[in-house]
C-alpha cells in the first residue's frame, strides 16, 4: 500500500514506521505524503486511540528532509515547499483528535526533529541525537522549527540550537523539556506503549478536546481560555462524560466509547 512507511495496527494503537533505512528515513515529498494519508486513516478509523510514529532500524528515527529534492527551488518554489509541508503532515499531526506519539530512536534531525515536536508527546532512546542544522546549509527549519522548538523549549535555547546547526544528545534533550522520557533502545517501543496504554484508559471525545484547548494558547488571536471553556461545556454532550460520571457514582472503571 505504502512504498516509504509501514502501518501495523496492534490493538487501539496505530504504529507507523517511516521506513527507508538507507536514507536515514529521509522525508521526500513522496513519504510526507504517505505518512499524511496513513495519519488520516488512523484518524477516522474508530477503534484507533493512539498513533506512535518512529523511524525503520536503530540509527535514525528521521535525518532529515530529502536535500536534493529541493536544491535546486526557487524563492516561491521553497516557499511553496514549506507551506505545502506544514499542511500536510506537520500542522496535521499537532491538531489531530487523537494523541500522536513520537518514539525517537537514533537520529532526528531538522525535518526529523520537526516530525518529533509537532507529535504531542516525545520518547526517546538514549542513543538519539537531535537537532536544526538548515542553517549550515542557507536555510532555515521550514516545517515549523522555528515556532515549535521555542514552545518547547523556551526563545533562549531555540535561538542557540538553530544558530549554531548543532546537535544534542537524548539526556540533554530531557533537561531541555523537548523530551518527555529517555530510555534505551530496546525499550523505546515499549515505553511509548506503556504511555498509549494510559492514555487509551481515558475518554477519547475529552482527550481531543484537551488537544484543541491545549493547542489553543499557542495560536496567535485565540484565546486559550476561552477555547477551554467552550470545549469544557462541550464535553457535558457527550456519552463518555456521561459514562465517566456514572462509573464514579457507581465505583466502576468506565467503558468509554469515544
Amino acid at each position: 500500500m505504502y512504498n516509504n512507511i509501514l502501518a501495523e495496527k496492534n490493538g487501539q494503537i496505530q504504529l507507523i514506521t517511516i521506513n527507508r533505512p538507507a536514507q536515514l528515513n529521509a522525508l521526500n515529498k513522496e513519504t510526507i505524503e504517505e505518512l499524511s494519508q496513513a495519519i488520516q486513516a488512523a484518524e477516522q478509523d474508530t477503534t484507533v486511540g493512539v498513533i506512535i510514529l518512529t523511524g525503520s532500524g536503530e540509527k535514525s528515527f528521521v535525518a532529515g528532509a530529502d536535500i536534493k529534492e529541493f536544491a535546486h527551488f526557487t524563492i516561491a518554489e521553497g516557499g511553496e515547499l514549506a507551506q505545502k509541508g506544514q499542511q500536510t503532515l506537520f500542522d496535521l499531526v499537532e491538531n489531530l483528535s487523537k494523541p500522536v506519539i513520537a518514539a525517537v530512536n537514533g537520529f532526528a534531525l531538522g525535518g526529523g526533529l520537526e516530525l518529533a515536536m509537532s507529535a504531542h508527546i516525545r520518547v526517546a532512546s538514549s542513543n538519539a541525537r537531535v537537532g536544526l542544522p538548515e542553517v549550515s546549509l542557507g536555510v532555515i527549519p521550514g516545517y515549523g522549527g522555528t515556532q515549535r522548538l521555542a514552545q518547547l523549549v523556551g526563545k533562549g535555547k531555540a535561538n542557540e540550537l538553530v544558530f549554531t546547526a548543532g546537535m544534542i544528545k537524548a539526556d540533554e534533550a530531557l533537561t531541555w523539556g523537548l523530551v518527555n522520557h529517555v530510555v534505551e533502545p530496546e525499550e523505546l517501543m515499549a515505553k511509548a506503549t506503556e504511555i498509549a496504554e494510559k492514555i487509551l484508559a481515558n475518554s477519547g471525545a475529552a482527550i481531543a478536546s484537551a488537544i484543541r484547548s491545549i493547542n489553543a494558547g499557542f495560536k496567535d488571536g485565540v484565546n486559550g481560555y476561552e477555547t477551554e471553556i467552550l470545549e469544557f461545556g462541550k464535553c457535558f454532550g457527550t456519552a463518555d462524560f456521561k459514562e465517566g460520571t456514572t462509573a464514579f457514582i457507581e465505583k466502576r472503571k468506565p467503558n468509554f466509547r469515544g
